[in-house]
């Protein structure tokens, strides 16, 4: 057995950024805009026009893209407001009762396989430095990191960016002349299938596997908007 060197590792693999919340935002935003529009399109389709279809397409996208930016944006600017709210809560802690989290910190570290006298050796380190202190109590506590809080704008825009792609791509026949559901369907079905296909490329999963759930998920909303279209349009006519 070779002993070892002192030399440091160097990586060989490379980690996806899993922090910025866009990856989330935008693939939310592109299903999202695919499944909704084109359900939508199938719906009015199954009881109007295609002029109908176009101006309800079109407005399910502008509607849907704003929407769902607003929306990411103040789900992710609320979620970092309330990391914000506990490290104020930490940072009083640490102030009035430094002894009771050191404490806790090495409780914290004992129960990780440290031995006492290490833990305590560990936990006099990390908190000559408050803020890395602080920042460690919180990872350990709560499982978050307060330096790395997904950004609610880039969130947004990738949210509102996907989600008009994916919605536009339905509306794409009727955009070009061909007033054909069945083509917007099924360019919806192939817009499912490469989105899910690219997700899976950051997640690891199977490209075939991702690419049909999301066609089946896909295929069920629009079926069951369609079939609602029709009875609609059946009552009213």
């Amino acid at each position: 057995m070779t002993a070892p060197t002192g030399v440091p590792h160097t990586s060989t693999h490379r980690h996806a950024d899993v922090t910025g919340g866009w990856l989330r935002a935008a693939t939310f935003g592109a299903m999202d805009g695919l499944v909704s529009n084109t359900a939508l399109i199938a719906g009015v389709a199954a009881a109007a026009d295609a002029d109908t279809v176009v101006i309800s397409g079109v407005a399910g996208l502008l509607a849907g893209a704003f929407s769902m930016a607003l929306g990411e944006y103040t789900s992710v600017t609320t979620a970092n407001e309330q990391i914000e709210s506990e490290v104020l809560v930490e940072r009083r802690a640490f102030r009035k009762h430094p002894q009771a989290e050191k404490a806790e910190l090495v409780t914290m570290l004992m129960d990780m396989g440290m031995t006492r006298e290490t833990a305590v050796k560990a936990t006099d380190e990390v908190h000559r430095d408050e803020h890395r202190a602080l920042n460690f109590h919180l990872v350990q506590e709560l499982g978050v990191d307060p330096r790395e809080k997904p950004s609610p704008w880039v969130a947004a825009g990738s949210s509102f960016l996907m989600f008009t792609l994916g919605a536009i791509i339905p509306l794409i026949p009727y955009l070009l002349g061909f007033s054909s559901l069945w083509a917007g369907l099924a360019c919806g079905g192939v817009g499912l299938l490469v989105a899910g296909g690219v997700a899976a490329r950051f997640t690891g999963r199977p490209i075939w596997f991702a690419s049909l759930r999301q066609l089946a998920f896909g295929t069920l909303a629009i079926a069951a908007t369609y079939v609602v279209g029709l009875l609609v349009g059946t009552t009213v006519t």
